[in-house]
């Protein structure tokens, strides 16, 4: 099986990672990226010592693989895959979005609809269908990039002012096609194996150079990361920034320096109208944002572990407005929980795979994206001030006359003074600092804008049903039913 060591291994592959200015070099022992980097990997290891629960036997290799690839038959098929997910989510507490089984599931689902692909192009589903068992059966960690550069978004694709602003077609031969421009968002691009290049916004007439849809390797030559600012190299230590240090996946944008791409990476080819079909008309978008829900239960698990444990070290947890709030925390992180169950029960085989439900989990996204910033604000009401009355750093505790401040000055009924400055440094981490901040736009958005969600809830809601119910009642009576109905009283 795959490894934490051979991942990392992996990782040295000479991509080009740029931050500060300069090209990062080795991302296993950069300071900006090498302890997330190592969590990552850490998953690899967490897999291999619980087999059971998180692999299967690849039909083709028969080596054991990530749950992530298997493709579903049954209910019970599904439940099991989701409890593997669940179980890699607890061991980054939900904070690693794009862990490698969210890009997983997105494959999953389209060879779920591979059909929609051999409708398209033979030729280009039986591309697919061959990487999809090399990522299988060599356990890739994938990223994708399916979001075009903002620039103007009052103006498509191929009216920005550079025509490779966005990343598209800029000439193709018998071999492959070569890529121009840039994509974003590559979460966890970083300690990714490989990049999977498309597109989930709408296309119109003009933009068939960027309707494209591809793998690639991150050391691909030609290819080139942009990091973000690095929270992990802004944090002092693990005891400071105990998430921001080991967890933060990273985001950048993706630069394609005329990359060439051999046909049997390519998936579509200037086509607009297929860039919607691979996400909406097979299961990926429904099998990979059912994946995006599950990492999230855990965070909220996570979440009301802090309500908890801040109105405990607090000494608040017996005042009943405090038992209030977390009641309603209570219910809300509930909500997602019973959601992700309802996602499954009310599954359908579809192709002779058991998929989620799209409408219980297109509300789900709409539900969450309002919920978290909510659920954020109310776990900073319950701590108060006590999130940045907080010494500097770890090496206060060093110097015995701070030390003995911190002492007299960080008191709770349940924790020492070094216990409770370690609670609230995490719980600053998860809720208050720059990587909570980016953690809270992440969940705002990493489905899209509101609109977007919104629109995926309108279109699957049974609307059929629920005005068939009026229609129904209103069938039921007419002008003067009030008058006979009392006469049949009398």
């Amino acid at each position: 099986m795959k490894t934490g060591s051979s991942h990392l291994a992996a990782l040295r592959d000479g991509r080009m990672v740029y931050i500060g200015g300069e090209e990062a070099g080795d991302v296993t022992a950069h300071p900006a990226f090498r302890n997330s980097v190592a969590s990552a990997a850490s998953l690899y290891d967490f897999q291999a010592a619980n087999a059971e629960l998180m692999t299967i036997e690849s039909p083709t290799s028969g080596r054991r693989v990530s749950r992530a690839w298997d493709l579903p038959t049954s209910y019970e098929a599904l439940v099991e895959r989701r409890r593997a997910m669940e179980a890699w989510a607890e061991t980054h507490y939900g904070f690693m979005g794009r862990s490698p089984d969210h890009v997983a599931s997105c494959f999953a689902g389209m060879m779920m609809g591979l059909d929609v692909f051999e409708s398209y192009d033979p030729v280009r589903a039986g591309a697919l269908a061959d990487y999809f068992r090399y990522a299988r059966d060599n356990d890739l960690f994938l990223t994708y990039v399916i979001i075009n550069p903002q620039a103007d978004r009052s103006k498509a694709a191929h009216e920005q002012a550079d025509e490779y602003l966005t990343a598209g077609i800029v000439d193709q031969d018998s071999t492959g096609l070569t890529l121009r421009g840039a994509k974003m968002l590559a979460t966890s691009g970083i300690m990714a194996n490989e990049v999977f290049v498309s597109c989930i916004q709408p296309l119109g007439p003009g933009d068939e150079k960027y309707a494209v849809s591809l793998a690639l390797p991150m050391n691909a030559p030609g290819l080139k990361l942009l990091s973000r600012k690095s929270y992990e190299a802004a944090a002092p230590s693990i005891y400071d920034n105990p998430l921001a240090s080991r967890f933060d996946e990273n985001d950048a944008v993706i630069y394609f320096d005329d990359v060439k791409v051999p046909w049997d990476r390519v998936f579509v080819a200037g086509d607009t109208a297929m860039m919607m079909k691979q996400f909406h008309a097979t299961p990926a978008h429904v099998l990979q944002n059912y994946q995006c829900q599950v990492r999230l239960m855990v965070k909220m698990r996570f979440l009301m572990g802090l309500a908890r444990r801040t109105a405990e070290v607090n000494g608040t947890i017996a005042l009943p407005p405090v038992r209030d709030t977390l009641g309603q925390l209570a219910a809300e992180a509930t909500l997602v929980e019973g959601m992700v169950y309802g996602m499954e029960a009310k599954g359908k085989v579809v192709n002779g795979f058991y998929v989620p439900d799209a409408q219980i989990l297109y509300s789900a996204q709409v539900l969450t994206q309002q919920l978290y910033a909510k659920v954020i604000n109310s776990l900073r009401d319950l701590a108060g001030g006590g999130l940045i009355m907080l010494p500097s750093s770890t090496r206060d505790f060093a110097n015995p006359e701070i030390a003995r401040i911190i002492g007299k000055t960080q008191q709770s009924p349940t924790a020492s003074s070094e216990e409770r400055v370690k609670f609230f440094k995490l719980a600053w981490d998860a809720i208050g600092s720059e990587f909570a901040s980016r953690h809270s736009q992440y969940e705002m958005f990493y489905a899209g804008a509101t609109f977007v969600t919104k629109g995926h809830s309108f279109r699957t809601y049974d609307w059929a049903q629920a005005t068939g119910l009026v229609d129904n009642v209103m069938a039921s009576y007419s002008v003067g039913s009030d008058m006979a109905l009392s006469e049949a009283a009398a």
